[in-house]
This record gives structure tokens, sequence and C-alpha cells, in this order.
């Protein structure tokens, strides 16, 4: 008998929290987005192996999270917007 576990939080940009947790998913979970939440979706063979999993993710989503507000850049304006420093 499995053990399954579903987490779902939400997020102002729930694509972007996803992505950043993709490469920690283990062959055991599924991650995906439903509007503006993310659903990961956990199955282990044992109550222990699901509380690891279950705890390994909440670390990840923490890292994801400080990422993410890291993540979208201000608006510094596009490249030709700035000086040209080169003398002609």
């Amino acid at each position: 008998m499995s053990r399954r576990a579903t987490i779902r939080t939400t997020h102002d940009d729930p694509e972007l929290i996803a992505r950043a947790l993709a490469p920690d998913n283990t062959a055991e979970m599924e991650t995906t987005t439903e509007a503006d939440a993310v659903v990961t979706r956990i199955e282990r063979e044992t109550t222990a192996g699901l509380r690891s999993t279950v705890d390994d993710y909440a670390v990840n989503l923490a890292v994801a999270l400080e990422v993410a507000q890291h993540a979208h850049p201000t608006d510094a304006g596009t490249a030709s917007d700035t000086p040209d420093n080169t003398e002609s």
C-alpha cells in the first residue's frame, strides 16, 4: 500500500516556483500548476519515506521562494536607454 501526500501552495507566479522546484523532484513526485497554485503530489511506499520526501520538499520550497524573490528584475530600461560611454 502506497502513502500519498498532496501539497498545494499559492503564489503570485506559480510557474516560476514550479520551475525552481523541478530539478529536485524525484520519480515519486509530480509538480504542476493550477491557477495561482503549485500542486505537488508525492507517493512513497513507506510512511518514513513519505515523511522524508515531504520534509525535503518543504526545504526546497523555502529555497525556491527565496530565489524567486530575486528572480524578478526591476525595470532598468532597455540596453539602448543606457548612455554610450564610447567616444567617436
